[in-house]
Order: structure tokens, then sequence, then C-alpha cells
């Protein structure tokens, strides 16, 4: 559909791979070492040695010896080479334009998110963006339940039931009122979240700490629990308590290091699996 498999990019005299080749040339400020540039690209030395020539026969780089060792070379884009790649990037993008343009704009969304995901996914290495905690907006609620019910379901086997309580629980919520939230976010992915809930001047409940698996170790959930704990002390509350269950270690360890103790158990059952159900209270 993008046209890889044709002989030559956009109607052009060139291949995906040689067009690849001006695009890593044209975005390197400094020429590059041929190593390198096979390196990256994971070629063959042979295969690229006879793309590097044919690019150098159309006049579009040039070789030589590289400055600080002589048993190396250095590739180097000419003018006819810098324009060349402008003209094969404008013509990718106006491709890719056009495949776009019969989609509706969240279905673009969708697609790129998509994209975003499977480079996520197979470059599990790759620096993280920044994440920033901001408060909800439309369409977060609804994520965070549909996120608590899959994930509970999938790591603890709890049901649609689980899912129907935090539904209620956040349907409780009052928004318009002394009740607040907050999203941990990085590229424009979710990646967990927390609720605050006032109960009465003096007492507030910390509700349904969540953070994505891919996410968990990076400090997000003691971040968002913090965010929580600071407003209830500006609001002026003297007590704040939460909900949890033994299982949840992780989470348990976070209230454990911002103050939280445990206060009381209790034993119950969730789609037939047995869970203990606990109360932690932090004093303000």
């Amino acid at each position: 559909m993008i046209g890889v498999l044709q002989a030559g990019m956009h109607d052009s005299a060139y291949s995906l791979t040689e067009a690849r080749v001006l695009y890593e040339l044209a975005h390197h400020a400094e020429p590059m070492e041929t190593g390198d540039l096979r390196g990256l690209l994971g070629l063959d030395a042979g295969y690229l040695s006879r793309i590097l020539s044919r690019l150098e026969g159309d006049g579009l780089l040039s070789r030589e010896r590289s400055p600080g060792d002589a048993r190396k070379q250095v590739v180097r884009l000419s003018e006819a080479g810098v324009a060349t790649y402008r003209r094969l990037d404008a013509l990718s993008a106006e491709e890719i334009g056009r495949l776009l343009a019969g989609l509706p704009e969240a279905e673009q969304e969708r697609l790129v998110s998509s994209m975003a995901t499977i480079r996520k996914l197979i470059s599990p290495d790759r620096e993280r963006e920044p994440f920033v905690i901001r408060t909800p907006r439309v369409g977060d609620l609804g994520w965070a339940v549909q996120r608590h019910g899959d994930i509970y379901s999938r790591e603890y086997g709890w049901g649609l039931a689980f899912e129907q309580l935090v539904a209620r629980l956040m349907g409780g919520l009052d928004f318009a009122g002394r009740d607040t939230g907050w999203i941990a976010e990085a590229g424009g992915e979710r990646l967990g979240c927390v609720f605050f809930q006032h109960v009465d001047d003096g007492t507030a409940k910390l509700r349904m700490l969540l953070v994505e698996p891919s996410a968990r170790g990076l400090g997000l959930g003691r971040r968002l629990v913090e965010e929580c704990v600071r407003h209830a002390r500006e609001g002026g509350y003297k007590r704040i308590t939460l909900w949890t269950r033994d299982c949840l270690e992780g989470a348990r360890r976070i209230y454990a290091r911002v103050g939280f103790v445990h206060e009381s158990s209790e034993t119950g059952v969730e789609n037939g699996v047995e869970v203990v159900d606990e109360i932690w209270t932090l004093d303000l």
C-alpha cells in the first residue's frame, strides 16, 4: 500500500534501501563513516558498497578517507544528493497524506497511536518520554474503569463484578464538588491514575490507584499517591484512608513508604477468588 515493494520509491530511480541511505546521510550534520552507516542500517558491507557506488555515480554523494583514521571512509551528500533526498521526502509526505486523508481524525489518531505502540513494544530499551501528572479530562474516567477491570481480571482473576464496583466508585465521585483525581501521562499515553474523595471536613479517601504494567518501576505510583496526600494536606484534612487488598504488594509498599498504616483486614471473595480486603490510614 505504501509502495515499498516497488522497484523505485515514489516513481524515482531509487529503491527503499537507497532512499534510506540518503535519509540517514541527510539527517547527520557531519559526514558518516561507512561502518557507522552499515551498523545503523544493518546492511551487508558489500551491499552497502554497491549502493554507495551507484549513488556516487549519480553524483548524489562523495566518499573520502576519514581525517581521523585513514583506514576508514566517510560519506557526505552532495548538493544534488540533498535535493534528491528533499524531493523523495516531499513525495513521501504527499503519499502518506493522501493515504490518511480518507480516515476521520479519530481514526488517524488511532493509527498513529497503534504505530507508537508497535515501536514501544519492539524497542523496549529506548528512552522513555518524561511523564506528567494532570487532572482528569473527558474520557479519562471511562479509561480508568476499563483498565481496572482488564488488568485485575488478567492478573488476579477478578471479573465483571469488580469492574462494576470500580464503575460505582467512579460514579460516586463529585467532580463538581471537592472530589478530584490525577492522570499520569507520557507522550499522550495514559499510564496511571488515582482519585481523591471528600468524606467530611476532616477525612478523605484515596481511590483507585492504578499503574499500567508497562510503566511499573518508574515511580509513577508513589508520585500519584504523594499528589493525593499533598492535596489532602493543603485542603486541611486531618486523615486520609484507602481500601486495598493484601495481594497488591506493589501498591501496599507504596502506601507504607508514604506513611500509611494498615488498620484492619477482612476476608472476602471476588469472582470465586478468596481475597483479603484491607483498610489503611494516614494521619495528616
